[in-house]
């Protein structure tokens, strides 16, 4: 069916469309098109385009369903979602900027397109982004019923864990006593104290600390959430043979941190620790180190060995669930 579109180069396309989109002009029953270089975007009102904008008469498609990023580039790229911002992972600029403008031209509810622009870096685990579409690294993630702000710029937050978190929190039952060692903004304190716990996270990281707090608040699970800013070690005198679960999800050096879980640790506690190694031996390393930080002062069993997921060629990120006995 031959429409009015506008047409627009591909490097113009996401803000053209931003423009026809705030006029409320683009014909929604239509595909937007990609044909040599140029972006076609079907129009209701060719008299309410931007004067500098070329209208010409197409024959597109109808749309019958929701149009995806593989409908206009004609490959299935690879991305995640964060609420309204989409994450990439890709190296070519030209490739990486003609899967962002599919994006945002595609039916996916997004507002934000980041590239990953650094590998995690430092204590405080954060990576450096570069924004494609949008402004800003702050989303709104939604998991599992917990809601969760979180600023990609200044904290660590993967997306990819939310199956792992959520096969944790359902353990959890009312009147327990938890404490996440290295708390992030809260993916398992929020869920934690949600279905009853009391619970004290603990991060170094003063911006995670904060959004934790407006985290709590934002699920009302406040009352239920202690937060301390600072080095978990610091803090543990403060919460000796307290916890009946904790939480250690720094994968690359939880083990350092084992003195610290044991002195916390109550007279019956399960331990969540979260290591990375190679696939020859992917458990041992941290089964080993969990008993030798228990001593003779506790009876270790281990409940769970399980991948969370692959980490890089020939190495696992797994997760030990461990119960401490006194």
């Amino acid at each position: 069916m031959t429409v009015p579109c506008v047409r627009v180069p591909r490097e113009d396309g996401e803000k053209t469309r931003t423009i026809l989109a705030d006029r409320d002009v683009i014909a929604k029953g239509h595909e937007i098109t990609v044909e040599e270089g140029s972006i076609y975007i079907p129009v209701t009102d060719p008299t309410a385009v931007p004067s500098a904008c070329t209208v010409v008469q197409r024959d597109v498609p109808a749309r019958h369903t929701q149009t995806m990023p593989a409908d206009v580039l004609g490959f299935e790229p690879s991305y995640e979602r964060l609420g309204e911002v989409v994450i990439l992972d890709e190296d070519d600029a030209d490739r990486t900027r003609d899967i962002a403008e599919a994006i945002m031209a595609s039916d996916l509810p997004a507002e934000t397109v980041l590239n990953r622009a650094s590998k995690v870096k430092g204590e405080q685990r954060v990576r450096e982004w570069d924004i494609l579409a949008g402004d800003g690294t702050e989303a709104i993630h939604r998991e599992y019923g917990c809601d969760f702000a979180v600023d990609l710029a200044d904290m660590y937050f993967s997306p990819r864990l939310a199956t792992e978190r959520h096969r944790v929190a359902k353990q959890v039952t009312a009147g327990e006593q938890a404490f996440d060692m290295f708390a992030g903004v809260g993916p398992f304190v929020i869920p934690f104290a949600d279905r009853g716990a009391t619970c004290v996270g603990v991060d170094v990281n003063p911006d995670a600390i904060e959004y934790l707090r407006e985290n709590a608040r934002r699920n009302g699970v406040e009352n239920r959430v202690t937060t301390i800013e600072g080095d978990v070690r610091e803090v543990v005198a403060d919460y000796g043979n307290w916890a009946d679960r904790l939480v250690m999800n720094l994968p690359h050096s939880a083990d350092e941190f084992l003195e610290t879980a044991v002195e916390l640790a109550s007279d019956d506690c399960v331990v969540h620790y979260y290591d990375i190694q190679h696939e020859d031996d992917p458990f041992g390393p941290g089964e080993r180190a969990i008993r030798e930080a228990a001593g003779d002062e506790y009876d270790v069993a281990v409940e769970t060995r399980r991948t969370v997921r692959s980490y890089a060629p020939h190495e696992l990120n797994v997760v030990l669930d461990v119960r401490l006995s006194r």
